[in-house]
């Protein structure tokens, strides 16, 4: 019984590694007529139903201090990639550069993408 514990354990491992990490493809940021700034941000991630999947988006500064934070309240299974919008974001003063990283629900935060602000 031991035996069939460990391989049924390297199957689930495998099978949450299939997913991977959620990636951000594509950013697009122009400010608001109120000074903050709006990101439309495109994720690719394999998800796998309500047990993996992208659950959410931030936008940080260089040094990762969290300015905007999407929530994702689904899987997107069916709807790869997929694009998702957040205004209102307020940017300090100064800031030529953000990063925008996804995150899914095993493996947390992905790689992050960087983005020039005004260009």
């Amino acid at each position: 019984m031991r035996r069939l514990g460990c391989g049924l354990a390297l199957v689930l491992l495998a099978h949450a590694a299939q997913a991977g990490e959620a990636v951000v493809e594509a950013v697009e940021a122009r400010q608001e007529a109120a000074g903050t700034w709006r990101f439309d941000v495109t994720v690719r991630h394999a998800d796998e139903g309500w047990d993996h999947y992208a659950d959410k988006w931030v936008v940080l500064t260089p040094d990762g201090q969290v300015l905007g934070e999407r929530v994702l309240l689904h899987p997107h299974d069916d709807e790869q990639p997929f694009t998702r919008s957040l205004g209102g974001v307020a940017i300090p003063p100064g800031t030529e550069e953000v990063l925008v990283q996804a995150e899914d629900s095993v493996h947390g935060a992905g790689p992050t993408f960087a983005v020039r602000l005004g260009q």
